[in-house]
């Protein structure tokens, strides 16, 4: 899986930042993901901005009192260069729409359009994209909105509602309370494939109530079958339960709520473990015993992948990748497509 955090998304655009024009009037963000790509771009640039339904009816974000200069006091009337930017690309329909109501509104300018993450460095409906990441991939700003969620094991304490605190936790009461009220966090708009929560197994009925009334959709909650909290903590088990049963499903992540358990899991398991805590993805030695397992009982479905037309040309797609690298790659491309 790979996976770029709101931080990824501000490394790429200063990398990028010098292959921007230096006289561009303003940055034109995309909604909605977008306009969070050209407000990182605004504010390292200090150039004015807009989201592109405001920029078409000629309306410009006003700038705080810090960092001021002329240019930011600009009409929309008097911007010329303008960059059009959205978080990503993949099949171009956001971009083209966007030149297509840009060319409907008359609006003259120089437009750039560009996308900071990209399938790959070259697309054609962008003037370029910053960074290159492949599929299977998510987003720190729409990873509970992506269709892979159906395919993940997600933990819920600190990842779907707050975690309990230690008056909260006390096994009796105060945790039943806590339970039916716990205050929620990340809210998925798509089905989950696995619940998996150190929640002990009598606690189902109110959990399973709690994520009803969040409207909370998941094909299996998975908990952890042990008398009470002081037999989970002598076996240590949280961490370990939860690898276990993520080892042995058909899951392709797991999202956990605390760093050092997502290690342990990623360790356990074989397998990739995304922590909202840190925004990172635990990946575990490739060469450890769990993530051999895992690679061999992946290898009959790779197989049948590359059998058919579509997974040869993946994998002959992936080996050039690899051996000439993205930009030699998309050279070779556009030299195999070049007419005679």
């Amino acid at each position: 899986m790979n996976y770029r955090s709101i931080s990824d998304m501000n490394d790429a655009i200063v990398r990028n930042l010098h292959r921007l024009p230096r006289d561009i009037d303003l940055v034109v963000g995309v909604p909605r993901s977008g306009i969070l790509a050209g407000t990182m771009v605004s504010l390292i640039a200090n150039i004015p901005m807009t989201d592109l339904d405001s920029f078409l009816a000629g309306r410009i974000y006003t700038s705080g009192i810090t960092k001021r200069w002329a240019g930011l006091d600009r009409q929309a009337s008097e911007m010329r260069k303008i960059l059009v930017i959205d978080d990503s690309i993949i099949g171009g329909t956001a971009m083209r729409d966007a030149r297509e109501k840009v060319a409907a509104s008359g609006i003259e300018g120089d437009f750039i359009f560009a996308a900071v993450f990209g399938l790959s460095l070259q697309h054609e409906e962008t003037d370029m994209v910053f960074e290159a990441v492949p599929h299977p991939r998510m987003f720190q700003w729409n990873f509970m909105h992506h269709v892979f969620l159906e395919q993940c094991c997600v933990d819920i304490d600190g990842v779907l509602c707050l975690d309990p605190t230690e008056e909260e936790n006390d096994d009796g009461p105060a945790y039943e309370k806590f339970l039916a009220e716990a205050r929620p966090l990340l809210g998925p708009t798509r089905k989950i494939g696995w619940l998996v929560t150190s929640r002990l197994e009598k606690y189902r009925k109110l959990t399973e109530a709690w994520l009803a009334s969040r409207d909370i959709k998941y094909d299996h909650l998975i908990m952890l079958d042990l008398p009470n909290k002081a037999e989970r903590q002598r076996l240590g088990a949280h961490g370990s339960f939860k690898a276990e049963f993520y080892r042995k499903s058909d899951a392709i992540l797991f999202i956990e709520s605390e760093h050092e358990q997502a290690q342990r899991i990623a360790k356990l398991s074989g397998k990739p473990v995304l922590c909202v805590e840190t925004n990172m993805v635990s990946l575990p030695d490739p060469m450890s015993l769990p993530a051999l397992q895992q690679a061999a009982r992946n290898l009959p479905a790779r197989l049948r992948q590359i059998n058919s037309l579509d997974g040869r040309k993946q994998a002959v797609k992936a080996t050039a990748r690899a051996l000439l690298g993205e930009r030699g790659y998309q050279a070779l491309k556009n030299r195999v497509k070049r007419p005679a």
